[in-house]
């Protein structure tokens, strides 16, 4: 019953990485101070659902450990953002890089030690893959302009965003399908 109760965090961490999205690509001139306040924002919510995550957890079985350290990564990524709005856009390129790489790294060690446990774990993993490779592209091609990458930003939270939007739908129907199947065999 791992993670089938808690879907819809899965769908709101989702719908806000594709709502960040959406707005990078449709409004691409925006300041890079509106881009670190937004950023800040949903490494925020995205660090205290991580965080939730791991401590409500109602199995209380295999290691949350990973979800708790992504959130307070997610978190001190927002504190920096927010803390340090005069910083320069190649500041903000690598600490955006730094925080997609370590995020998929979780990710995909979360997938692989939830294999056994959930199905479609290859959402999570997909999602993993994308996070790493979107910041080694940042780190390799800094000096191409923050307002240039906006455009990978948005296209990266946008599919991370559906990714992630999936596997909680993916994950209630698990649920609910669970659930039917105890009550036929009760019956």
């Amino acid at each position: 019953m791992f993670f089938t109760d808690k879907w819809w965090a899965l769908v709101v961490r989702g719908i806000a990485a594709i709502i960040f999205g959406l707005f990078a690509l449709f409004v691409p001139g925006m300041t890079v101070g509106f881009l670190v306040l937004l950023f800040a924002v949903y490494a925020f919510v995205d660090g205290v659902f991580a965080i939730a995550a791991s401590i409500n957890r109602t199995d209380h079985r295999g290691n949350w450990s990973g979800m708790l350290i992504r959130g307070i990564v997610g978190i001190l990524a927002s504190i920096a953002a927010l803390t340090l709005p005069g910083m320069t856009a190649l500041i903000l390129l690598y600490l955006i890089a730094a925080w997609a790489v370590v995020t998929g790294i979780i990710e995909i060690a979360a997938a692989i030690h939830l294999r056994r446990v959930i199905r479609r774990e290859w959402m999570l993993v997909l999602s993993g893959i994308i996070s790493v490779l979107f910041g080694l592209i940042l780190m390799a091609f800094p000096g191409e302009g923050i307002l240039a990458v906006v455009w990978l930003i948005g296209i990266y939270a946008i599919a991370f965003g559906a990714l992630m939007v999936g596997l909680g739908v993916a994950l209630r129907a698990e649920g609910y399908r669970r659930i039917s199947d105890f009550e036929d065999r009760a019956a």
